[in-house]
């Protein structure tokens, strides 16, 4: 079968393969914004303006302003007093844990994802709403106050949202720190903020929130964001991974500033996509899929082979072992139009048929 681990061009809405074009249907771009010409128009000015990359630390005596301009324009954004930008969502992750946790109990969610672990994997077997009522009854029961629980803000393989509200009853002598993961669903499932509702916990003087996200997915921006309280983010610019390390492409931030109005489009295309998809796979069974997320997710192992033979092109992989079945992820993305969605909808169609 056809490979396709070794591709020149964008991973857009069409791949180009040995003469043949797929129509693509996988990763995680899901505003398009990697192949989106006025996005790139802006990068490209952000380039002219800054040059290609910043070679500096963050805490170098030289600094650009379009760093602090767009830590500003993040926190504003997502609605936090404060934002701190890397270079990815890997050490945005690492940074948060590492200079955030020490002298507290942690508990971790189930599938927390490993740009997140201390160490190891901390191999947490139960379901995510057996695993909350367990973790609030171990901190109300615990004769220690300070805790600090780490989960991803949305499963974006099975998929689920995780719902966090049940953490308000909590008591309040204990003060918890909770750092989310929201790299899949961050100004993805919602207009310009995040992927799931923390009002109920921001109102609770006991609980702090810290977000964090890699901006390579939807955001389109090969960055990595923490958004809290200002005091707590000080804690992150004075450790060394933020001290050390150099930050993301300076055109890029420049592009993430100044794009929110093709930001914005490519948003109300995408969940037009996401309505048109959902009224077309109605009739088919065996695809999970949650408001709001462009994934379709099927466990079918022949899935992947005959959209292949169709020209379509899925993410298929074994989930969550390398030895479990595959899970094979159909991602709507803002580049389809609404003929690419019918066609794959008739092929998906065409298979059910052949199952009956």
């Amino acid at each position: 079968m056809t490979t396709f681990r070794n591709l020149s061009q964008p991973t857009g809405r069409i791949i180009h393969m040995d003469d043949q074009s797929y129509q693509f249907f996988g990763g995680t771009a899901y505003l398009g914004l990697l192949d989106n010409k006025d996005y790139i128009e802006l990068f490209k000015e952000g380039i002219d303006r800054y040059g290609l990359n910043n070679g500096t630390s963050r805490t170098n005596n030289v600094q650009l302003g379009i760093y602090a301009e767009a830590e500003k324009f993040m926190a504003s954004r997502f609605g936090f007093e404060d934002a701190v930008l890397l270079s990815s969502g890997y050490l945005a992750a690492q940074v948060a844990v590492k200079s955030l946790v020490e002298n507290r109990s942690v508990f971790y969610a189930p599938g927390a994802h490993p740009s997140l672990w201390r160490a190891e994997d901390p191999k947490v077997g139960l379901s995510f709403s057996a695993w909350k009522t367990e973790v609030i009854d171990k901190i109300n029961n615990s004769s220690e106050s300070d805790f600090v629980i780490i989960s991803n803000a949305i499963d974006n393989l099975t998929p689920e949202l995780f719902d966090f509200s049940d953490f308000q009853h909590i008591e309040g002598n204990k003060n918890v720190l909770l750092i989310l993961d929201d790299s899949h669903g961050i100004g993805v499932l919602n207009k310009n903020s995040l992927s799931t509702d923390l009002r109920v916990l921001r109102s609770i003087g006991n609980i702090e929130i810290v977000v964090l996200a890699s901006l390579a997915k939807g955001l389109g921006t090969d960055a990595g964001v923490v958004m809290g309280n200002a005091a707590t983010l000080e804690k992150i610019r004075e450790h060394p991974i933020y001290m050390g390390a150099s930050p993301s492409s300076p055109a890029a931030l420049y592009a993430l500033v100044h794009g929110n109005r093709i930001y914005e489009s490519a948003f109300d295309k995408l969940h037009q996509n996401i309505d048109i998809a959902k009224a077309l796979f109605s009739k088919l069974e065996g695809y999970h899929n949650i408001p709001n997320f462009p994934v379709f997710t099927s466990h079918d192992p022949n899935l992947y082979r005959y959209l292949v033979q169709h020209r379509v092109l899925i993410s298929s992989f074994p989930y969550p072992l390398p030895t479990s079945p595959l899970l094979n992820r159909i991602v709507i993305s803002a580049l389809h139009e609404e003929s690419d969605i019918s066609q794959l909808a008739e092929v998906l169609m065409s298979q059910h048929r052949l199952k009956l």
